[in-house]
């Protein structure tokens, strides 16, 4: 791993413009692991122009807002790519007009693109993997600023669900604790990343009213586009709501599915069959216990079910 590290710190030195990436409808690690990468590199390297782009996430932009660029900033400029596993996920496809590309991930890597490629997927998020960057490189320049742990410290917990997620290993118990040693509010954080709005709490309560559970404890719960707006909910927040299933007795795998404008967000869960394998068949993929697909048509809901029943009358 400090090999690769190294390497990557290689090219970021040798690059006068870095524009960093991430996944489309992010989550907090998505825009930690984008957003402290982009604080360490500025700091250590002021005369560097250092973007973060995408599409902005209202729910997350208390954690940073996206740049703006131009076609032409990508002229010889150096492309970091964070927490994303396929490409046709990355947010902002103009990514591929990087001079060079480097992938930063934890989740399988079967979609290996890039030039240069860090996947981890013992690491319990990106960020914890941008924390390790900076340990490894400090020595050789490396700044971390109170804004860098902040980012990284929030995509450490969101993606472990405040440390209570599989992937969470005493390493990163270790990391958080040192992150925590900045001066910022850890305590705001909670706040900000875990308030809930009134219109989305009603919306929990309806899943938890209207799920249906299967005999080989498959849960399930449907959210269309009339549903959502009748609880002013975005597709994003409602699919924000998966966790509420995960302490049901009965329920080995639950599964969301949330309407949007082109297509059937498929948000998967799992308390121990490999859900990753069904995501894959539709279009997704991801973590063995926590996938996303898409599907295109409510035909397709069945099929996925039947999937996922499948996998869990094994277990």
């Amino acid at each position: 791993m400090e090999q690769k590290v190294l390497e990557i710190i290689d090219h970021i030195r040798q690059f006068d413009t870095i524009i960093i990436h991430r996944h489309v409808r992010p989550d907090p690690d998505a825009y930690g692991s984008q957003g402290g990468l982009a604080e360490i590199i500025q700091a250590s390297f002021p005369e560097k122009r250092v973007y973060t782009v995408g599409k902005d996430e209202p729910s997350l932009e208390f954690l940073r807002k996206m740049d703006v660029i131009s076609d032409e900033m990508y002229n010889d400029a150096l492309v970091i790519v964070c927490d994303t596993a396929n490409e046709e996920r990355v947010c902002d496809q103009r990514y591929k007009l990087g001079k060079k590309i480097i992938k930063i991930d934890h989740h399988p890597n079967e979609d290996p693109y890039g030039d240069i490629l860090w996947v981890d997927t013992n690491a319990s998020s990106v960020s914890e993997m941008i924390y390790e960057l900076y340990l490894i490189g400090k020595e050789h320049g490396l700044v971390l600023t109170k804004e860098a742990a902040r980012l990284i410290y929030a995509g450490i917990v969101g993606d472990t669900g405040r440390f209570l997620f599989p992937s969470t290993n005493p390493k990163t118990f270790k990391y958080a604790s040192e992150l925590v040693e900045y001066e910022f509010s850890f305590v705001d954080l909670y706040d900000q990343l875990y308030r809930t709005k009134l219109s989305i709490a009603h919306l929990s309560g309806y899943v938890l009213q209207n799920f249906e559970l299967s005999e080989h404890g498959v849960a399930h719960i449907i959210l269309t586009k009339e549903l959502l707006k009748q609880y002013d909910a975005t597709p994003s927040e409602a699919s924000q709501l998966v966790s509420v299933l995960g302490n049901i007795e009965g329920i080995k795998a639950w599964v969301f599915f949330v309407e949007e404008d082109d297509q059937i967000r498929v948000r998967l869960r799992s308390r121990g069959p490999i859900v990753n394998e069904v995501a894959k068949k539709y279009d997704g993929g991801g973590h063995p216990l926590a996938a996303g697909a898409s599907i295109y048509s409510w035909e397709e809901v069945e099929h996925v079910l039947a999937d996922l029943n499948e996998v869990c009358k094994q277990q």
